[in-house]
């Protein structure tokens, strides 16, 4: 087999890191494990205008949740301070608060999408879709790693 041949059938990883119990690398084939969730989205795209996709994949909260961040149990506000860094092949990023997603405040359906169209994303990798928001800037094509940081404990 060439080795172009080789990089083609390649499957993309995500790396889940940061304050986590169990951090790891997820590929889109993991993630179908997960509940499904749909999403018919419709954006506005700065350089190609309104878009509209439906999308399906695991909630990031559930697949977050799975790796244990590091809250204080004893402290319901601990998760408060968790910050979510999601970065792109691209180079594109995106920042979320640990809060937006949380079932117990802001419960935003944010998805970790398997597929785009019916399209499964294997090869590309996964995408951060945030169908609450009508500008696509924090729609994130090839995830390939999320941070999940808790290290703001004082904000003094």
């Amino acid at each position: 087999m060439s080795q172009s041949h080789a990089v083609a059938d390649t499957v993309a990883e995500l790396a889940l890191t940061g304050d986590l119990t169990r951090p790891v690398r997820l590929t889109v084939p993991d993630l179908l494990a997960w509940p499904q969730h749909e999403a018919d989205v419709s954006f506005e795209c700065t350089t190609s205008g309104m878009r509209h996709h439906r999308f399906t994949g695991p909630l990031l909260h559930d697949v977050l949740s799975a790796a244990g961040p590091l809250f204080d149990p004893a402290r319901r506000k601990d998760r408060l301070r968790f910050l979510i860094a999601v970065s792109g092949a691209d180079g594109h990023h995106a920042l979320l608060s640990w809060a937006e997603i949380d079932p117990d405040f802001g419960r935003a359906p944010v998805l970790l999408a398997a597929t785009i169209d019916d399209t499964l994303l294997d090869r590309g990798g996964p995408q951060l879709v945030l169908p609450q928001d009508r500008c696509g800037a924090r729609h994130i094509s090839g995830i390939n790693a999320i941070r999940v940081d808790g290290g703001y404990a004082s904000w003094a």
